[in-house]
């Protein structure tokens, strides 16, 4: 009964936001990237093309559904205004330093491979405007590389995944 129950919360979900947004969503973000067991194979028979669920890297890799693959587009956990400054009662300055710092790391090991960095923002959280300057500092450092770098949606990322050669991105060579 419960796995009706999760398919017909998808397809309520999916279609409030292609009537509001105008088109189908092809990613999906759960709820405190809570899933069951079967979430991944409702999501990819809903038609959903990635996910974001899984933070459990940070580069896209496929997943196996029994309707064949989904793909992880990385979501950040650490780098994200909730469990930083809620949670664990980081200040809004040392959410900025985090930023830099998984940015300039992030940027060096990119020479080797592609990675996916990226910061989870909440208007309730980071928009408050004593924190927005700690944010704009950050973010001004990461467009100063930005002849290094991809700013892009999930989406984009997920399009550019499907898009290369079987084996390319982890778990491609299975599908």
């Amino acid at each position: 009964m419960w796995e009706e129950d999760e398919a017909r919360l998808i397809e309520e979900a999916t279609a409030a936001i292609a009537k509001h947004a105008g088109s189908r969503p092809k990613g999906w973000l759960g709820p405190f990237l809570a899933q069951s067991t079967v979430t991944l194979d409702l999501l990819k028979e809903a038609g959903y093309e990635y996910c974001m669920d899984w933070p459990a890297d940070d580069q896209p890799f496929w997943m196996r559904t029994r309707s064949g693959p989904i793909l992880s587009v990385p979501y950040p956990i650490e780098i994200n205004d909730v469990p930083a400054m809620i949670s664990r009662q980081e200040t809004h300055r040392a959410f900025e330093e985090m930023i830099i710092d998984q940015f300039d790391e992030m940027l060096r090991l990119s020479e080797k491979y592609p990675l996916v960095m990226g910061v989870t923002c909440h208007p309730f959280v980071i928009a408050q405007p004593f924190r927005l300057a700690s944010l704009r500092r950050a973010l001004d450092h990461i467009l100063k590389h930005r002849d290094q770098i991809w700013v892009t949606t999930p989406g984009e990322i997920a399009k550019h995944c499907a898009s290369l050669p079987k084996g390319t991105i982890p778990g491609s060579a299975e599908f």
